[in-house]
C-alpha cells in the first residue's frame, strides 16, 4: 500500500514588512511635526537667522565664518532633536498614547526609529540651509568632501541627543519637558562653545566645556572646518557614545514599563 505524504500548510500571519511600517511611522511623525509651526519655525529658522545675524551681518564678531557655520549646524541639530523627541515623547506618554501603541501589532522600535529619523530630516534641512547661506553670503568655502562631512556629522549627532530626548520624555510630562529642555539646551550649547570660541569665554567655562556632550559633537564638526581645539577624534566619539548608551538604556526601561 502506497501512502502519499501530505504537508499541512502553516498559517501565515499577514504583516506589513518592518521597513514599510517604519516608513509609515516616519511619514506620520513628519506630518505631525510639520503641522506644528511652534516647533518647525524655531527649529529650522532660528539657527539660520542667528547665523545670518552673527556670522554674516556682524562678520562673525571675531570668529571665523566656517567656525560659526559648523557651530550653528550643531546647535540646530541638537535643538531640533531635543524638542522634537523629548517634548514629543513626553506629550504622547502623558496622553496615554504609548500604552495604546503597545496594544498595536507593530514593533516598538519602529516608533523610536521613526522619531529619530524625523529629527535627522530636520537636521538635514537645517544643515542644507546653513550651507547655502554660508557659501553664498558668509564667505565659507569648503571642498565637497568638507560639506559632505558636515552633513554626516550633524545627521549622526542626532543619535546621542535623541537618546537624551527619549530619557527626558520618559521622566516628565509635556509642559515640564519644555522647561527641562530649555534649561538644559541653551546653557549647554553656549558653554560648549558653539556660538563663540571658548577662547572668548572665561577660562573657568573653557575647562568645564568637555562635561557637555554638545562640546564633543561641536569639536567633531569644528575638525571638519579646521577650527577645533584639539583632542583625538576617538575621544570625542567615545564621549558621545557612552552617555548615549546610558540614556538609551534607562529611557528604554522606563518607556517599555509604562
Amino acid at each position: 500500500m502506497n501512502t502519499i505524504a501530505t504537508s499541512t500548510p502553516t498559517p501565515v500571519v499577514a504583516r506589513a514588512p518592518a521597513v514599510r511600517a517604519c516608513l509609515v511611522e516616519l511619514r506620520c511623525e513628519l506630518l505631525k511635526l510639520l503641522r506644528e509651526p511652534a516647533y518647525v519655525l524655531p527649529a529650522v529658522l532660528f539657527p539660520v537667522l542667528f547665523y545670518l545675524l552673527f556670522g554674516v551681518m556682524l562678520s562673525g564678531m571675531g570668529a571665523p565664518p566656517a567656525f560659526l557655520l559648523a557651530g550653528y549646524g550643531v546647535f540646530g541639530t541638537i535643538g531640533a532633536t531635543l524638542f522634537g523627541v523629548g517634548v514629543g515623547v513626553a506629550n504622547e506618554r502623558e496622553q496615554g498614547l504609548l500604552r495604546l501603541r503597545r496594544a498595536l501589532p507593530a514593533h516598538p522600535l519602529g516608533w523610536l526609529l521613526a522619531r529619530t529619523l524625523a529629527a535627522m530630516g530636520f537636521s538635514l534641512a537645517i544643515t542644507a540651509l546653513l550651507a547655502i547661506v554660508g557659501s553664498t553670503l558668509g564667505g565659507v568655502s569648503l571642498p565637497m568632501s568638507g560639506w559632505a562631512l558636515l552633513f554626516v556629522v550633524n545627521l549622526s549627532g542626532v543619535l546621542p541627543f535623541a537618546a537624551l530626548g527619549f530619557l527626558i520624555g520618559s521622566l516628565v510630562g509635556g509642559n515640564a519637558a519644555i522647561a527641562v529642555v530649555n534649561m538644559l539646551f541653551l546653557p549647554m550649547v553656549f558653554l560648549s562653545g558653539l556660538w563663540l570660541p571658548l577662547t572668548m569665554l572665561p577660562d573657568f567655562f573653557a575647562r568645564l566645556a568637555p562635561v557637555w556632550p554638545a562640546y564633543h559633537l561641536g569639536q567633531i564638526a569644528f575638525k571638519v572646518v579646521g577650527h577645533d581645539a584639539g583632542g583625538a577624534l576617538w575621544l570625542h566619539l567615545l564621549a558621545l557614545l557612552v552617555p548615549a548608551l546610558v540614556f538609551a538604556h534607562f529611557a528604554w526601561r522606563r518607556l517599555s514599563s509604562r
